[in-house]
């Protein structure tokens, strides 16, 4: 099994990344939170992996932290969350606001994760909240400078995670409104994402 890769950076979108590890190609499906925190296309970059076997089916899961690599483990053992709910999970909310969201008992607030209905937020809550470490450690925030038009990017990037164009739409205007020129992707995304869980 794999678990962990580190080689060059050659694409990233918000939900994958592909890796050249001493000239093989990896693609890697990745949470919005790990997003947040890689590097520019052509930099050094490791993840922590998790490789799903099936029959029919070979994919790898990565990572940024340790913490939210054991998290999505503990999502995948919950009875009827595979690998792509877990992923979900992850990009609906960071590590830092899921774990106490969990542990609340929220089932509104996880149900507003795209593609997570109230069953199975409780199905999490009630196998998880007492499993989840309190203290947690924060993604830094990633900073790289962008020049290209963002506002198509963001709302294709929210589309993808499961939000309905007309939501996403007002999300991203929303959070680029008071956006300043050397305001990042990753910034925007994560007010985008913001601003679709508070309504």
């Amino acid at each position: 099994m794999i678990g962990y890769l580190k080689g060059t950076l050659i694409e990233k979108k918000p939900n994958s990344v592909l890796l050249d590890v001493h000239g093989v190609g990896y693609q890697i499906n990745i949470p919005v939170s790990s997003f947040y925190d890689l590097p520019d296309v052509g930099n050094d970059l490791a993840l922590y992996i998790y490789t799903h076997v099936r029959e029919d089916i070979l994919a790898l899961y990565g990572f940024r932290t340790t913490r939210e690599k054991q998290l999505f483990e503990k999502l995948i053992s919950v009875s009827g969350i595979g690998p792509k709910m877990g992923i979900a999970f992850l990009s609906g909310m960071t590590v830092s606001e899921l774990v106490p969201t969990i542990q609340r008992q929220d089932i509104a607030k996880l149900s507003t994760i795209p593609g997570v209905g109230r069953k199975t937020a409780e199905r999490v809550v009630l196998e998880l909240r007492e499993q989840l470490p309190a203290v947690l450690e924060e993604v830094s925030p990633q900073k790289h400078p962008t020049e290209k038009p963002m506002r198509e990017d963001l709302i294709s990037a929210l589309v993808n995670l499961g939000y309905h164009r007309n939501l996403a739409e007002r999300a991203v205007k929303r959070a680029m409104e008071d956006m300043k020129p050397d305001t990042t992707f990753e910034t925007l995304l994560k007010n985008s994402l913001s601003v679709v869980s508070s309504q």
